[in-house]
Order: C-alpha cells, then sequence, then structure tokens
C-alpha cells in the first residue's frame, strides 16, 4: 500500500489527524511530520520531503495543505495522490498580511493563548456537539508548539506563492475536502482547486468548519479512504 504523509494545520501537530492515522495506519504507514524549524514554505517542504518515503499520497489541511503544493512543487513525481483539505492554494492577500506584524508581536510577548482565543481559534468550528472539546485541543496544541513556531509559521503563511500552477499540471488521483461551515477557507476556493486539479474529486462535509478531521472525523476519513483506494489502484 502507498503511504500516506498528512500535514497538519497552523499550530496543530499529529492530534489533528488522530482518527484518521487510527483508521488509516492498519492499512499503510502514514507519517503526519510537525511543519517546524524554518519560515519558508520551500524550505518547510524540503524538510518534508528529506524524510519522506520515495513516493507516496500527501494530504494537508489548511497550513498543511499549503505545504503540501510547495511539496508537489518541488517534487510532483514523488506525488502519488494529493489530498488538500480547507486550503488556500492562493498568495496570501494584503489584509490578512497586515494582521500578521501585530500578531507576531503578541505572541513574542506571552500573548499566544489570547492571540489563539480571541483572532483565531472563533473562527475554526462550526456549532457542533464537540466545540467545545475540539476548541481546547486546538489550545492545548498551539500553547505546545509555542510562539517561535506560531512565529515562523506566520512568516511562511505571508510570504507564501500561489500555487495554482502546480496544481494545474498534476494529473494523478485528488481529493478536495472542506467543511460546509469553513468561514477561513470557504467552498468557492475548493470549487477553483477542483477545477484546476485535472483528475479531482469534490468533497463537502456538511456539520463541519475548518477543521473536518475533528469535526466529522468518520466522514473525511471515508473519504480519504476512497481516494487512496485510487491511488492503489494504479500502482
Amino acid at each position: 500500500m502507498t503511504p500516506l504523509i498528512l500535514l497538519p494545520g497552523m499550530m496543530c501537530d499529529a492530534r489533528l489527524f488522530a482518527s484518521q492515522t487510527e483508521a488509516l495506519s492498519s492499512e499503510r504507514p502514514v507519517f503526519v511530520p510537525t511543519l517546524s524549524g524554518s519560515n519558508t514554505m520551500e524550505r518547510l517542504a524540503t524538510e518534508v520531503l528529506k524524510n519522506a518515503p520515495e513516493r507516496f499520497a500527501l494530504g494537508g489541511l489548511s497550513m498543511g495543505g499549503i505545504a503540501a503544493m510547495e511539496v508537489l512543487r518541488q517534487a510532483p513525481d514523488r506525488v502519488a495522490g494529493l489530498a488538500l483539505l480547507d486550503t488556500n492554494p492562493s498568495a496570501e492577500t494584503e489584509e490578512i498580511q497586515a494582521r500578521r506584524g501585530p500578531q507576531m508581536k503578541r505572541a513574542r510577548t506571552g500573548q499566544l493563548d489570547s492571540v489563539m482565543r480571541d483572532e483565531m481559534k472563533p473562527n475554526y468550528l462550526s456549532d457542533g456537539e464537540n466545540r467545545a472539546a475540539i476548541l481546547e485541543l486546538c489550545m492545548n496544541m498551539a500553547l505546545e508548539l509555542g510562539p517561535d513556531v506560531f512565529c515562523e509559521q506566520s512568516i511562511a503563511l505571508r510570504d507564501r506563492p500561489d500555487q495554482s500552477e502546480t496544481l494545474r499540471h498534476f494529473n494523478k488521483p485528488a481529493l478536495v475536502l472542506c467543511g460546509r461551515e469553513d468561514k477561513l477557507c470557504p467552498i468557492s476556493r475548493h470549487e477553483l482547486m477542483h477545477k484546476l486539479l485535472p483528475r479531482s474529486e469534490l468533497v463537502i462535509i456538511d456539520g463541519a468548519g475548518h477543521l473536518p478531521t475533528l469535526e466529522k472525523p468518520h466522514e473525511t476519513t471515508h473519504a480519504l479512504r476512497r481516494w487512496l483506494k485510487e491511488i492503489d489502484d494504479e500502482r
């Protein structure tokens, strides 16, 4: 079976994909590296490739999806299939770029918890029954990663390139998935990626926001498993 690499979103770790890892690791090797140690998307992707199997299926959520697109740009022949979850292929807008500096300043002065609580976490989720527990998990992941990783990731996101052409030339199985209530990366961006990717399936998860791996884990895993079967069938 094709190995699977899953790249977590900003200020998240392997716990973001805990349900998917548990369900899929009996079928194939599953790796969830942390995106840290550099403040450019290019170097973060290079580090992922340095530790990756020679050929692999690649998925990423939010910032992890952005990093996955950069991995694909650098090594298209090594990527057997691509899954993009609640993410964005475009360069960052000037409006969002302008927020990064003040957020990083607050994080560096001991206010990472308030940045996450007041500015980021409220945009993550739908109003599902597990919202409070998922928000607590998100806060725990962020605080354990800490302000240095927050600043590295903020700069990498701020300075990232547009990856539309990267997607346009990827002619292998692709999954584009998002929560219907995602406020950060709305459905329109996923429809764009679906159009760009020649062989993609678009899946919209009802009752989920920006983190369907946690909000609707079974539905998300089902879509990933279907995508992986298509990849394995082409081996």
